[in-house]
């Protein structure tokens, strides 16, 4: 039943070859970071909304450079912890946008649970995500509440700790829009991810230097 769900969320979604096909997504999450993605090639530009601080990694190879106080930052143990505090960052921000095209990844234990009703009174199966020796808080656990209408995540709930009863928080996933041919959604309830962009190219500069792009 599991998969049969992560399946049928994969085709509400836009299908996996359009996500497959998706390679640059910007977003603004919660106001405290601007994320550029490639998903090709793993670059992630970061640029901190209430600092100066702006970080140009590789998520998968951690080489990258960083810009604070306006300087670019030439000392390699300080380069080091900021490019591994922004994968950190784009871990966590990139989930609470995509997770729902991530529940097939490798580490991940999906468990169809049964049937519940969310805050906003509609009934909706739920899976549970369990991780093993995958992203930076593997003890985590989320239980998704997936419309029995739609197949779109509606909500989901956090647990900092997998053998927790209760959440640490349970929030809504509202306003999905069609970003060229995949479903995104950034109404969380209180908080909201904003400035979603599906991207075809970018400037060439954009991974490479710190200059500005057009659509930040």
């Amino acid at each position: 039943m599991a998969i049969v769900l992560a399946d049928k969320m994969m085709k509400a979604m836009g299908g996996r070859e359009n996500w497959d096909a998706t390679r640059y997504i910007s977003w603004n999450f919660f106001d405290n970071r601007q994320l550029l993605w490639d998903k090709y090639t793993g670059d992630v530009r970061i640029k901190h909304l209430n600092e100066d601080l702006e970080v140009i990694v590789n998520i998968n190879s951690l080489e990258g450079k960083v810009k604070r106080n306006s300087e670019e930052l030439q000392q390699k143990d300080s380069v080091q912890k900021y490019l591994s505090q922004a994968q950190g960052a784009w871990i966590n921000d990139s989930y609470w946008l995509v997770m729902p095209y991530k529940l097939k990844d490798s580490g991940v234990t999906l468990e169809y649970v049964g049937e519940e009703i969310t805050q906003e009174g509609d009934s909706a199966y739920v899976l549970e995500l369990t991780f093993e020796e995958v992203g930076n808080t593997p003890q985590n656990k989320y239980h998704v509440f997936v419309d029995k209408n739609t197949f779109l995540v509606s909500q989901w709930a956090y647990f900092s700790e997998a053998d927790q009863a209760a959440p640490n928080f349970t929030m809504p996933w509202k306003d999905y829009k069609d970003f060229d041919g995949i479903m995104l959604s950034g109404n969380r309830g209180e908080r909201a991810l904003t400035d979603i962009q599906v991207l075809d190219e970018v400037p060439e500069h954009t991974f490479t230097s710190f200059d500005p792009v057009p659509f930040w």
